[in-house]
């Protein structure tokens, strides 16, 4: 099966504008494409999961990925998708975020001996002339069509500032500054963004003519992709330090039965023979399903040592309640009272919780339990005593624990 074909049967694919064209370059390993990524923080997160996964597909396919990093367009922030507007960030952080989203791509991506460029937009859109932008790109664009787009109609309402306005020419600015400066022919993004791509295409075919090579695509389920970074207790980080592998497998473990064949469909890189056969399971062949996928995405991101590990420690806890392996967290004699500390800043201080109020609803809901004991008492105090040696084993929901030590 083609490359194309394959992300076609895979789901990857929702809209194209060129498909005969796109189809010929990817299969032929022609298609230099880009993909970008706005650097909000310092790591990736599972909602960046199915680019990061597209850009590996095409380049094993011997297409040239470019990661294009908004070290511009992160000073202004993407309206799509959102229903506020993004704070805005100095430049250290952003440069700072760039520095770290390189590091991450390099466990997805071969940036050796040119098979693959990381662009950063700073590098041409912090320089413009806002004069010249406005007659050489500003004059391309009509603001009847723009506010057509669904990104903006979602946030005129609540109000829509001139700043996020012209995310969409800055956009289309950057496909056709990588067209002009690295021969970049496809831009590819998630289905939240085509009215942003769009305007990238046609900026391109207006100002060096129709016969221009630009093409447009799409990834399915990319907007929900992103709200895959979220859960209830935060983002799902692919930094280690952020998310330990452990939580990460978790996270794919817990998946929803409606989704999980879905997921190994899109993100893995098991062969679809073998995932068709996977289609007719059921029942608990669907727990089976979920261990293969935590366990494929875990190697992709931490490797293969840290996927077995958590595997192990995830299928010990299921058994017995415990496990060497679970994530540990350990707790500072000053953070005792007279001894103790209460079960809320255990809750917060271990990462079970994010907030105090986060720990003292799950607490009254009767989701917590002390080494398998379930408490109620938002008073409840653990004695420093308990917390040495092996220490305890705080779980908050059905399948979120932490082995806590002093």
């Amino acid at each position: 099966m083609k490359i194309y074909d394959e992300l076609v049967a895979r789901g990857l694919i929702a809209q194209v504008t060129d498909e005969e064209e796109i189809r010929e370059l990817i299969n032929n390993g022609k298609a230099t494409f880009y993909i970008g990524f706005d650097p909000t923080a310092d790591s990736l997160h599972v909602g960046h999961f199915m680019a990061l996964c597209l850009m590996k597909r095409l380049q094993m396919a011997g297409n040239k990925p470019i990661a294009l990093i908004g070290g511009g367009t992160g000073y202004i922030g993407d309206p799509s998708g959102r229903s506020d507007m993004r704070s805005m960030m100095t430049p250290e952080i952003i440069q700072h975020n760039c520095d770290c989203f390189k590091k991450q791509m390099e466990r997805f991506i071969d940036f050796s001996d040119g098979k693959a460029m990381m662009v950063n937009n700073a590098d041409w859109l912090l320089d413009l002339n806002y004069v010249e932008l406005l007659r050489e790109v500003g004059a391309h664009f009509s603001v009847n069509r723009m506010l057509t787009a669904e990104c903006y109609k979602q946030r005129m309402e609540k109000g829509l500032s001139f700043l996020e306005f012209n995310y969409m020419i800055m956009q289309s600015y950057d496909f056709y500054m990588l067209y002009q400066k690295y021969g970049c022919n496809m831009q590819f993004g998630g289905d939240d963004q085509w009215s942003n791509m769009l305007g990238g295409t046609e900026l391109i075919r207006r100002k060096l003519g129709k016969n221009a090579c630009a093409m447009t695509i799409t990834l399915l389920l990319n907007s929900e992709g992103k709200k895959m970074g979220k859960t209830q207790s935060g983002a799902v980080w692919l930094d280690p330090n952020k998310t330990s592998p452990f939580d990460f497998y978790q996270y794919w473990r817990n998946v929803a039965d409606a989704d999980v064949l879905k997921c190994i469909r899109m993100l893995t890189f098991l062969p679809l023979e073998q995932i068709d056969e996977m289609d007719k399971w059921e029942g608990s062949q669907l727990n089976k399903a979920k261990e293969i996928l935590a366990y494929e995405l875990t190697a992709l991101v931490h490797g293969k040592e840290e996927a077995e590990k958590a595997q192990e420690a995830a299928r010990a806890l299921f058994s017995s309640g415990n496990a060497a392996n679970m994530p540990s967290a350990k707790i500072e004699e000053a953070d005792l009272v007279d001894g103790n500390i209460d079960l809320i800043s255990l809750l917060h201080k271990s990462g079970l919780a994010n907030t105090r109020s986060e720990a003292r609803r799950a607490i009254e809901q009767g989701g917590v339990s002390v080494d398998g004991e379930k408490i109620t008492d938002i008073k409840y105090l653990v004695p420093g005593e308990k917390l040495q040696g092996d220490g305890i084993v705080l779980k908050k929901g059905k399948k979120n624990f932490r082995k806590v030590t002093l």
